[in-house]
């Protein structure tokens, strides 16, 4: 079993290594034809033109602003319900809402994106007008996609607290509220903030459902209700009939939002390793 069990890490990292080699191999010689800077922070992407136009700044951004979105909205939720799933919740109620949760991970993404067409993009024109197909309805969709992640993780982070942090503090005369919110969320910090971090990670990856409502326009908006194409979108949308030039343009795109996935689990390992030192 040993044996078996090194294969399996081998065979993890050589996935990994050979995606970085197929990427970064087709990317950044696109990178460099078409120009660094300009394909970073150029503002059109026109593919048909001639010369051809790659900027995918627009795409950066509105991936950005709706994965910005989907945590304002989503993290707030998903930890506070993980205090009380965990804290508040009684035992019958539980029996419910757990599986629950589950099952809303296992739902597929286009049928979140479904429900973000029939219910969530007339429900947006009617409030606050424009065509419904927009960053917000995005973000809100993105949102109660990313809860389950963020819940699951959490509220096991919140249970793996020992119970004497939060029976000590309720002797020392806080309050339940203070006992949870000064001393347990405080000590799960690391195991919440994994739990962010892969929320996050499938909000920027997450690709079907926003196509369904996001708008899909190569744009800088103006306002959360204009539409925006994202980063994995653009890839989608473009990657059948591409050809030459444009297909490496397209993988160059990969390589952007690789880089993104990779920086942000860089920075939470720098402050999972200082916590850890603290």
């Amino acid at each position: 079993m040993k044996y078996v069990f090194l294969f399996a890490a081998v065979m993890t990292v050589a996935a990994v290594i050979i995606i970085c080699i197929f990427l970064f191999a087709n990317g950044i010689p696109a990178m460099a034809e078409i120009g660094f800077f300009d394909f970073l922070l150029g503002t059109e992407w026109k593919p048909s033109n001639i010369p051809p136009s790659f900027g995918i700044f627009p795409m950066i951004l509105g991936s950005f602003m709706v994965t910005l979105g989907a945590i304002i909205i989503g993290v707030p939720i998903g930890i506070l319900t993980s205090v009380f799933m965990a804290h508040y919740c009684p035992k019958k109620p539980y029996r419910i809402l757990k599986p629950g949760v589950e099952l809303l991970a296992g739902i597929p993404s286009v049928i979140y994106g479904f429900f973000g067409l029939v219910v969530l993009v007339p429900l947006i024109r009617t409030v606050f007008g424009g065509n419904g197909n927009s960053i917000l309805t995005a973000s809100i969709l993105l949102g109660i996609m990313i809860l389950p992640t963020i819940m699951g993780v959490s509220e096991s982070a919140i249970r793996a607290v020992p119970t004497h942090y939060y029976e000590g503090a309720l002797a020392l005369g806080a309050t339940k509220e203070r006992s949870i919110f000064a001393t347990v969320l405080p000590a799960a910090r690391s195991g919440i903030m994994a739990g962010v971090i892969l929320g996050i990670g499938r909000a920027i990856g997450e690709t079907m459902a926003v196509i369904m409502v996001v708008g899909n326009q190569a744009r800088i908006p103006d306002s959360i209700l204009d539409g925006v194409r994202t980063l994995t979108a653009n890839i989608v949308l473009e990657m059948g009939y591409a050809a030459d030039l444009h297909r490496e343009a397209l993988i160059a795109t990969g390589v952007v939002l690789f880089a993104f996935i990779l920086l942000i689990n860089f920075v939470f390992q720098i402050f999972k390793r200082k916590e850890e030192r603290e």
